[in-house]
């Protein structure tokens, strides 16, 4: 359970970290499970509905930036999913009942792995209310120097930024040079190994490259409010209405979508580079860069 003043940290800077809430064991298989996940990434040339791949890779080489959807991989990372000590925090942070929207784990391999520009979950994916977070699970001791996920405080109070590019075309990022957000403010989401990072989903994030020479490992879960309904339909996140049902991950079902004001800006005309949110932002502007690592 979450104390008060992260309660209130979470509603006044939009995000927080909270230690130990994933236990030694489960982190350990986990790991054990991705290890197994990149291994096998060796017979795969090009990103597949699993694998989003680093540029370089090779069967030599493994380099591997994402697994898609790991909650469907393996039985490990939904379970946790839906594991009481996640729920109970969720119920204090979005409500009586919430929904896996999707799942990802990012991983940074040490000296290459990729950055995720600044931008706003709530850009890809709107609801009918803003009652939607995503949980960063520390699967490594995570720091700067291995590219944490940095926030800056307070802006899920204020409007949604443009994440297209200047031919209009959605690319996942925001321009750092014209929306105004001041990023000298940004907060290094730092902690242990079992640490999870709970951010708003209008909350302004991103990542820089790995520099370090320690890799760093972050699943992800997107959780809406029982009640928050995608306002882009069900079929990109859930198939259909009774894949819908089945990510419930607590509470009780509804089929009356509660409506809060909140400013929203759709993902269209689609990105030009479809694929992960690393494809699509390269069409657009880059704050953090990437260099590429010398061949091995």
């Amino acid at each position: 359970m979450l104390t008060s003043h992260q309660i209130e940290q979470y509603k006044e800077d939009g995000a927080v970290i909270v230690p130990g809430i994933l236990d030694a064991a489960t982190c350990k298989l986990m790991k054990d499970v991705l290890a197994e996940l990149v291994e096998g990434s060796r017979g795969v040339t090009a990103h597949t509905d699993v694998y989003d791949l680093e540029p370089g890779h090779s069967a030599a080489d493994p380099r591997v930036r994402r697994i898609k959807k790991p909650h469907v991989v393996n039985p490990v990372f939904y379970d946790f999913a839906k594991s009481k000590v996640l729920t109970d925090c969720l119920r204090q942070l979005i409500g009586p009942s919430g929904r896996l929207y999707g799942s990802k784990l990012n991983l940074k391999s040490p000296g290459y792995g990729s950055p995720v520009e600044w931008h706003q979950d709530w850009a890809f994916y709107p609801h009918t209310n803003d009652d939607v977070l995503a949980i960063g699970v520390m699967l490594d001791d995570t720091t700067v120097a291995n590219g944490a996920m940095y926030v800056i405080p307070g802006t899920h109070k204020g409007p949604t930024f443009d994440h297209h590019g200047p031919d209009g075309y959605f690319t996942g990022g925001m321009d750092a040079e014209a929306c105004g957000v001041d990023f000298s403010k940004a907060v290094a989401c730092e902690g242990p190994a079992g640490s999870c990072s709970f951010h708003h989903v209008r909350t302004v994030h991103g990542s820089a490259q790995n520099t370090s020479n320690r890799p760093r490992g972050l699943l992800l879960y997107e959780v809406a409010a029982g009640d928050a309904f995608p306002i882009m339909g069900l079929g990109s996140a859930y198939g259909n209405y009774e894949g819908y049902k089945e990510r419930l991950l607590y509470g009780t079902e509804t089929i009356t979508p509660r409506f809060r004001e909140a400013p929203v800006r759709l993902p269209l005309p689609p990105a030009k580079n479809q694929g992960s949110i690393y494809e699509n932002q390269t069409a657009g502007k880059r704050y953090f860069g990437f260099v590429e690592p010398p061949s091995m």
